[in-house]
């Protein structure tokens, strides 16, 4: 019944993602038919606001967008002529996808076992150099870190590729940057966590049972010090999954990160708007995939 619920939220929590963003949208400075150099007519600008419904009211704007959205159609993109918003989601999602799926699986591959290695070291050397690697990994930001790879594996080395999207080698270097920089979060989360659970009660219980720690760590432990790192793969997933702006501008990749923060310099309404959709679906599909996790990680929790 809880699921049920969510789901049932999510038509209204869409209705007030989709007036916001096509409200602010609105208010935002310029038109997607501005011409710097060679300005259009008043005529022929007349014209083109017609044939794209803006020389409506926003009201009527809107309408035109939440019908066409209940079709599944965001409408066509006001600056790549001759292309919809679903041939750009179309050509764009399965490599933002490819990208965020393999960065996500090396977030959780390095900073999962770091977390765990630092939490049951405690103290000692290498809980100092984990937290120290997880405090650099937070702290330095991906367009940073993504040109340093740039600049030591591709230019200085000769390793992998500079940028472009085409082969196995062409994705290495982005997903480093992308799965380097959350893995220091997902590490700091996975140490806090276990070093919360290890010290409950219920684990004081299976110790005096006479449990080994590693029996106690895989059996009682680590489902209960997952909680944390699971909130946050959530949102995590979803924002690597529609793609990051930084990286794919950086590397030149053609995903959705790139055609977001393309679509919003060149004020590409139709195009921003389907882009903030689709991430806001993902994102209310996720964390109701979190909660369900969490009652599989946890019986203790429950959902009415």
């Amino acid at each position: 019944m809880y699921f049920l619920k969510r789901i049932l939220w999510l038509i209204p929590l869409l209705l007030v993602v989709s007036g916001v963003c096509f409200a602010l949208l609105r208010l935002t400075p310029g038109s997607p038919f501005d011409r710097e150099r060679r300005p259009a007519s008043p005529e022929i600008e007349r014209q083109i606001a017609a044939k794209y419904h803006l020389d409506e009211p926003v009201w009527k704007q809107y309408g035109r967008f939440l019908r066409d959205l209940l079709r599944g159609d965001f409408g066509p993109s006001l600056k790549y002529r001759n292309h919809t918003v679903n041939d750009l989601i179309r050509q764009g999602l399965p490599v933002s996808m490819s990208l965020g799926a393999l960065a996500f699986c090396l977030a959780l591959g390095i900073g999962l076992p770091v977390g765990c290695y630092t939490a049951l070291r405690r103290g000692r050397w290498g809980d100092y150099v984990g937290s120290l690697y997880a405090l650099l990994m937070v702290c330095v930001p991906v367009f940073v870190l993504a040109p340093l790879l740039v600049m030591f594996l591709a230019v200085r080395w000769h390793w992998f590729p500079v940028a472009l999207w085409g082969s196995v080698r062409h994705a290495v270097l982005p997903v480093l940057a992308l799965g380097l920089f959350y893995s220091g979060r997902v590490a700091r989360l996975m140490r806090e966590g276990l070093l919360n659970t290890m010290h409950a009660e219920f684990i004081k219980t299976a110790r005096a049972k006479g449990l080994s720690e590693t029996a106690v760590l895989l059996r009682h432990g680590l489902r209960p010090a997952l909680l944390p790192v699971v909130s946050y793969a959530g949102p995590m997933l979803a924002d690597l999954l529609t793609g990051s702006f930084v990286v794919e501008t950086i590397f030149q990749i053609p995903g959705l990160g790139a055609a977001f923060l393309n679509g919003f310099l060149n004020r590409d309404y139709s195009l921003v708007l389907g882009l903030v959709m689709l991430y806001a679906v993902l994102l209310v599909f996720l964390n109701l995939a979190v909660d369900f996790i969490y009652t599989l990680l946890d019986p203790r929790v429950k959902y009415e």
